[in-house]
């Protein structure tokens, strides 16, 4: 008989179950982790509320392969080794990537392996199953990274959501001389304003409703906050910058409402990096784009090349977790922790086996 274990179960939008699911068993080149510790992503909660992104249309156009296990911000510990791994032991603590990389299309070959075509993020595959799970295996091509012994709980889980927002900083390629723009201060976009800062530009901006994220925004080194619901934030921007406007505005928040307000408050020339997931499809005036300011767009996917950087980071203090994950539910309240990630005081929601 299969030996069991107990995960949360995406059969379909609003229809998660708590479950018994087969034990993942180590094959050639495989790891087995027992999961410590899983942060809920906010394409989770999407995920969950049947956003199209995840769940299309229709069958054909559908990304997510349900019933699957969620939950890609994972971290665990090795109980089993299939034949041939090298470079890992038993009790050795690991994060692996959100992507499992097929390592044959174009962009895996030219090294871009989080652009690959096969696109396979934990938790919204069958043969990628994620880290709401006592268990989670780690096939052949997972690109994994050891977790420092000293690591707290809070700090391992973090690794996955801070390398996605170091790779969005990445793209923004900030310079000394820049006026910096994070709008939406969830745990990754807090982060994003802690790296954003280590690159000393001229002034980093944070954005966001919730009073308690924007006192997070300075304590991880904005030098102003902006309420969109008190002010009009194009217009202090301007105020700020000589009329001129911020030069680069990385949309974190998901909310459409931030597109429009990013246009209108950079400059001529300005950069424009998009982050942040949507649920449904956005609309702005494009001629702010090119006939209007000649706007840079950039997007951001994913964390390509940046675990190592956040890992030596979190070790060396540089970058900063305290606070970053607000609340801690059993992996059995699932549902209660789901409907936390929208309370007032939320960060990031962690579940634990």
């Amino acid at each position: 008989m299969a030996v069991k274990m107990k995960a949360v179960v995406s059969y379909a939008p609003y229809d998660n179950r708590y479950e018994d699911y087969p034990k993942p068993e180590a094959g050639p080149g495989e790891i087995v982790l027992k999961v410590k510790g899983c942060g809920i992503c906010a394409g989770d909660v999407k995920a969950y509320h049947g956003g199209i992104r995840i769940w299309g249309t229709s069958p054909e156009n559908r990304y997510i392969e349900a019933p699957c296990i969620g939950g890609h911000e994972y971290y665990g510990e090795v109980v089993e080794l299939g034949e041939g791994v090298e470079g890992y032991k038993i009790g050795d603590t690991l994060v692996s990537e959100q992507i499992i990389p097929c390592g044959e299309c174009e962009f895996c070959k030219q090294g871009v392996y989080w652009m690959c075509t096969r696109s396979a993020v934990f938790g919204f595959k069958q043969y990628a199953n994620g880290g709401f799970a006592e268990y989670v295996k780690l096939t052949k091509n997972c690109i994994n990274h050891k977790v420092p012994k000293e690591f707290t709980p809070e700090q391992a889980v973090l690794i996955e959501p801070i390398a996605c927002g170091m790779h969005a900083v990445e793209r923004a390629e900030i310079r000394h001389s820049d006026v910096v723009v994070i709008a939406g201060l969830g745990a990754i976009g807090t982060s994003m304003v802690n790296i954003a800062s280590l690159a000393l530009p001229k002034m980093v901006i944070g954005i966001d409703v919730r009073e308690n994220r924007l006192e997070m925004g300075k304590k991880y080194g904005a030098d102003v906050v902006l309420n969109p619901m008190k002010c009009d934030v194009a217009e202090e921007i301007r105020k700020l910058t000589n009329g001129l406007g911020c030069d680069v505005y990385i949309e974190a928040s998901g909310s459409s409402k931030s597109v429009t307000q990013g246009m209108d408050s950079l400059k001529n020339l300005g950069r424009y990096v998009q982050m942040g997931v949507f649920a449904e499809e956005v609309k702005a005036d494009w001629n702010t784009i090119g006939d209007g300011k000649e706007l840079t767009i950039i997007g951001s996917h994913l964390s390509g090349l940046t675990y190592d950087a956040v890992i030596n980071g979190i070790a060396s203090g540089e970058i900063k977790t305290e606070g970053l994950i607000s609340h801690k539910f059993k992996l059995a309240d699932w549902k209660e922790a789901f409907e936390k990630t929208e309370a007032p005081d939320a960060m990031k929601i962690m579940l634990e086996p």
